[in-house]
């Protein structure tokens, strides 16, 4: 079986750093920064190269500040979760990935 191949980007000026996306990641491929953003908090960054795209990181951030890709054959990024400006409520469908490939 292949190994699934992910990563995340951060809105790091929006992120305050809660620290929810860490505690979800099973991977431990998150923690705080050192550095601050404009808002003063610790954000949160991929510190490891071993993020699959679970997804986790994304569903439980309260400000809907990540994003999500899985790396395609060729290496080409695919973004799978992206959660933005939630208001109420939230209804998620998240695609399996099936041979290396997301199907729906």
């Amino acid at each position: 079986m292949a190994i699934i191949r992910g990563t995340v980007a951060i809105d790091v000026e929006t992120c305050k750093g809660c620290e929810l996306c860490i505690e979800a990641c099973p991977q431990e491929s998150l923690k705080l920064s050192k550095g601050i953003n404009k808002q003063g908090y610790h954000y949160a960054v991929l510190v490891q190269d071993n993020c699959t795209g679970c997804v986790n990181c994304a569903l439980v951030c309260p400000d809907a500040v990540i994003t999500v890709y899985r790396a395609r054959k060729g290496g080409k990024r695919e973004r799978i979760a992206e959660i933005r400006n939630v208001q109420r409520d939230i209804r998620i469908s998240i695609d399996e990935l099936q041979e290396g490939k997301v199907t729906s």
